[in-house]
């Protein structure tokens, strides 16, 4: 199992439900950018974004869609919930929201307000940045009664959604994040799997842009 990645990305994502479980997997972390310049990279993943999931004969570059299949290939007892339990629509759902409705507005924050800045589009990427921080009202009232989001334990949709507070955090939006979700968030970060997490991320060296691809 390869693991294609770039520091602090999405790629957390798939990294902390591979922790979580404990898989071996190699961790290949590429530079940002340029990503479309490592040869052979956008035959693997025709777009250039990470992450790039490969298990055998499986490749996989969504983020979210990564965690599910680990969990549902790997740890479909404890990171996942099956299909006939009363919460699977919510596992479903909140692992969906986590990138379709949360990061995509921070990606957006993130080029426009910091990256670009000088296009002068920064106030486009604040108004998306309330946007993200509007948008965490399902997750706050989701956790008002429960520590969790799904079947009263741990799984890859709490993994998704911190990543976004996360994410938040990396970028400079964590005051659109309720200090609700802020603990919450802080809580499972106290998890050993978030932990071996990050530190592998923090020391994985990007390979050189001219680098064939492992």
């Amino acid at each position: 199992m390869k693991l294609y990645h770039c520091g602090g990305s999405r790629g957390l994502r798939a990294l902390w439900t591979i922790e979580e479980i404990g898989l071996d997997c190699d961790l290949i972390a590429l530079p940002f950018p340029p990503r479309r310049l490592v040869p052979g990279y956008t035959d693997l993943n025709p777009v250039g974004t990470v992450p790039t999931l490969v298990d055998g004969d499986v490749v996989m570059t969504e983020s979210c869609a990564i965690a599910q299949y680990l969990a549902t290939r790997y740890a479909p007892d404890t990171l996942a919930v099956p299909v006939d339990h009363s919460d699977y629509g919510a596992f479903l759902d909140f692992l969906h929201h986590a990138d379709a409705t949360l990061t995509f507005p921070q990606t957006v924050y993130l080029r426009y307000g910091v990256m670009e800045r000088e296009r002068g589009l920064e106030q486009a990427g604040i108004l998306y940045a309330d946007w993200f921080g509007k948008r965490l009202a399902k997750v706050e009232r989701r956790l008002e009664t429960r520590a969790f989001l799904c079947a009263d334990r741990f799984t890859v949709a709490d993994i998704a959604i911190a990543y976004a507070i996360l994410l938040a955090r990396k970028i400079g939006i964590e005051d659109r994040v309720s200090p609700a979700l802020v603990a919450w968030f802080d809580g499972l970060a106290e998890r050993p799997a978030y932990k071996r997490m990050i530190a592998r991320d923090e020391a994985a060296v990007p390979i050189p842009p001219d680098t064939p691809l492992p």
